[in-house]
């Protein structure tokens, strides 16, 4: 699979996991019966597509996966501060530039 369209892709499943488990939590965190309801099967329905589309394609998952592993810490960070509002504390920071430098290392260190 062509490299930008391999990121790509999982760019798009990290926003996918990364949302769907915003909104289980969004659904354990509210009270009215109806709107948990909802977000539950909205996150349901979101990580089944995020399930579906990081395992359809063919490719090396397992030399991805440092690659994926790297931009759903990333966009959960994102997420966490955009929808709960929580900064990344000083610890996330440097174990997250420690995650980040190993996902570099495995997409572009050539054997």
């Amino acid at each position: 699979m062509n490299p930008p369209i391999a990121y790509g892709l999982l760019l798009l499943a990290a926003v996918l996991e990364a949302s769907g488990d915003a909104l289980v939590r969004l659904g354990l965190e509210t009270r009215v019966g109806e709107l948990r309801l909802g977000f539950f099967l909205a996150g349901a329905a979101v990580l089944f597509s995020y399930g579906l589309l990081v395992n359809a394609p063919a490719w090396d998952f397992g030399r991805l996966l440092g690659i994926y592993v790297t931009l759903f810490f990333l966009i959960a960070q994102a997420v966490n501060l955009v929808v709960f509002g929580v900064r990344p504390s000083l610890p996330v920071l440097v174990g997250g530039g420690l995650i980040a430098s190993g996902g570099l290392l495995i997409a572009f260190w050539r054997t």
